[in-house]
C-alpha cells in the first residue's frame, strides 16, 4: 500500500466519522478540496479520492458547482408512506443527476442491477465479529474519531462506540457506568488545571486513568482574511460581530466562560452568545457559510474549512477511564496504538495538535 493510498483512505475515514457521529449533518457541505488538501498536506486528486470512497459507501454526492454535500439516507421515524415519498424522491434526484451526467436510462438501471447484486453479495457473506467493544463519552475531538476508526481498521476485533457530548458529560457517563473512555479538557479557574478538580468532584473515591491523548491549540475561528480584523475575545462585543458558541457542559464552553468573566464580559453583551452548537465542525460551518463572523473552537476544524484561526490557549485532551479497565486486552491494545509514532503523526497532520506528551499516564486516587 502506498503512502498516498493510506492518505485517502485515512482522509474518508475521518469524514465517515463526523458523518456517522453527526458532527456532519445530512445536507451540509464537506470542507472545499483547496482546503482539504491544505489540512492534510496532500494533493487534490488524493481528497477527491477520498470523496469518492465516500460516495461509493452512500454518505455523500457531488455536483457540479455545488460541491459534495453529506446525503440523508437514514430515515427518520416516520410513517411508511413518507418514507417510501423519500425514497422515490433521492431515486428522481439520483436519476436526474445521471442522464445529466450524458447516462442513458438503461445504463442507470444496469449500473442500479448491478450494485445491488454487490451487496446482497456481500450481505450474505459473515460478518466480522467485534470480541471487545469500548463505549467513549466525552467533548468532541475531530481526530479521536478519525482515531477510533482507524484503530477498528487495524484492530477489526476490537470498536469504539463514540458519543460526543461535552466533557462534562462525559465524566458523569464514566462515574454511571454508561461508558469506559471519557474524553475530557474542563479547565479549572481556582486551580489553573485541567480535569483533575471535576474527576475528584464527579468520580470520588474511585482510582482513575488520565491518559494524555494530545495538546490542542483552541482560540477564534474567523472568515478567510479575518475581514473584521478580530483579534482578541474584546472584540466579540463590537456591534457588528456575530458569534457563534459551543453548549453548556463542554470543555471549550467552560475555558471561554471563564475567560470573559476574567474580563468583565458579559454574555449578554455579546451577539450570537445564546447559539450553541454541538461540535467544533458545527461552529466552523457557521463561520464558513457566513451565519456567524466568529466562533470559538478548535484550529483544526478552522483549518478544515480553509478559515482564519487566532490563537488564545493550549489546552490539554485527556482519555479518562476507571484503573479497572486497564485489564481488558481492548484497552491495552488502543493505548499502546495511540502511543505508536504513525498514530502521533496522523493526529499532528489534521493540523492543531501536539503530540508529543501523548501517551503520558497518570494514576489518580479520587
Amino acid at each position: 500500500m502506498t503512502d498516498s493510498t493510506y492518505l485517502y483512505q485515512q482522509i474518508a475515514e475521518s469524514l465517515r466519522q463526523e458523518i456517522l457521529n453527526e458532527s456532519l449533518k445530512p445536507g451540509d457541505r464537506l470542507p472545499s478540496l483547496r482546503a482539504m488538501t491544505a489540512l492534510w498536506g496532500c494533493t487534490a486528486g488524493t481528497v477527491q479520492r477520498a470523496y469518492r470512497e465516500l460516495a461509493r459507501q452512500g454518505l455523500v454526492s457531488s455536483r457540479p458547482g455545488q460541491g459534495t454535500h453529506v446525503t440523508g439516507l437514514v430515515f427518520p421515524r416516520e410513517e411508511a408512506p413518507l418514507r417510501r415519498a423519500g425514497l422515490v424522491h433521492r431515486a428522481e434526484a439520483f436519476l436526474l443527476e445521471t442522464i445529466s451526467a450524458g447516462h442513458t436510462p438503461d445504463q442507470i438501471e444496469e449500473a442500479i442491477r448491478i450494485a445491488l447484486d454487490r451487496w446482497r453479495t456481500l450481505q450474505s457473506q459473515p460478518q466480522p465479529t467485534v470480541t471487545d467493544l469500548l463505549v467513549f463519552n466525552g467533548s468532541h475531538d475531530p481526530s479521536f474519531a478519525w482515531a477510533a476508526g482507524q484503530f477498528h481498521a487495524d484492530f477489526p476485533d476490537y470498536n469504539i462506540d463514540i458519543h460526543f457530548s461535552g466533557s462534562l458529560g462525559g465524566l458523569i457517563a464514566l462515574a454511571e457506568g454508561k461508558c469506559d473512555i471519557a474524553g475530557s479538557h474542563l479547565w479549572d479557574q481556582e486551580t489553573r488545571s485541567y480535569n483533575i478538580p471535576y474527576i475528584r468532584r464527579i468520580l470520588p473515591g474511585k482510582r482513575i486513568v488520565l491518559v494524555l491523548f494530545a495538546n490542542r491549540r483552541l482560540g477564534l475561528i474567523l472568515p478567510a482574511g479575518n475581514p473584521l480584523n478580530i483579534t482578541s475575545l474584546l472584540d466579540l462585543v463590537r456591534p457588528e460581530v456575530r458569534f457563534v458558541n459551543r453548549q453548556p457542559g463542554s470543555g471549550t464552553r467552560v475555558w471561554l466562560d471563564s475567560a470573559l468573566s476574567t474580563l468583565r464580559i458579559k454574555p449578554g453583551q455579546i451577539a450570537g452568545y445564546d447559539i450553541e452548537k454541538l461540535s467544533h465542525s458545527d461552529v466552523a460551518r457557521e463561520v464558513a457559510e457566513g451565519r456567524a463572523n466568529v466562533g470559538f473552537g478548535l484550529e483544526t476544524s478552522a483549518l478544515s474549512y480553509g478559515l482564519d484561526f487566532v490563537l488564545l490557549t493550549r489546552e490539554i485532551y485527556h482519555l479518562v477511564l476507571l484503573e479497572s479497565s486497564l485489564e481488558r486486552p481492548a484497552v491495552q491494545t488502543l493505548l499502546a496504538w495511540l502511543n505508536t509514532e504513525r498514530v502521533k503523526t496522523a493526529i499532528c497532520a489534521l493540523g492543531g495538535y501536539d503530540t508529543a506528551h501523548s501517551g503520558e499516564t497518570e494514576i489518580l486516587a479520587t
